[in-house]
């Protein structure tokens, strides 16, 4: 049954039931409330690149994981990528993501690098004199 008035909002015995959409759940619902990821509160950027620990690459196993933890684990599992690839591949929002992947670290099933923080990368000057030396060998 539609009822217009809800903006396409359709009684299928749930009030997060979306017609157009499918089922709803609130991203706090998919966290425990949490918005901040693991106890250290670690954030995660972006372009951090996240890959299954050496030990997680057996199946799956955890019973204490949620369905939105074992997206990411399986999103994870052909290749390393980033967090805004592992969200925009499991349809989340990126704080969601976050939040989640703190879980999985602290659980030994992935492994967060940070990018290199500009700061701490070589300086352009000194790359083209090393590729300068090299050619004059």
């Amino acid at each position: 049954m539609t009822d217009d008035t809800t903006g396409g909002r359709h009684e299928q015995g749930s009030q997060w039931y979306d017609g157009e959409a499918g089922p709803l759940v609130r991203p706090y619902a998919m966290t425990g409330g949490r918005t901040k990821p693991g106890p250290t509160g670690v954030r995660f950027d972006l372009i951090a690149l996240v890959a299954l620990a050496a030990d997680a690459r057996g199946p799956d196993d955890d019973a204490t994981l949620g369905p939105e933890h074992r997206a990411l684990v399986e999103l994870c599992r052909p290749e390393t990528q980033s967090v805004a690839e592992l969200a925009a591949g499991a349809d989340l929002p990126v704080g969601v993501v976050r939040v989640l992947l703190g879980d999985l670290i602290e659980r030994g099933r992935v492994t967060v690098s940070r990018p290199v923080p500009p700061a701490q990368l070589p300086d352009e000057r000194i790359l083209r004199e090393v590729i300068e030396g090299l050619r004059a060998l």
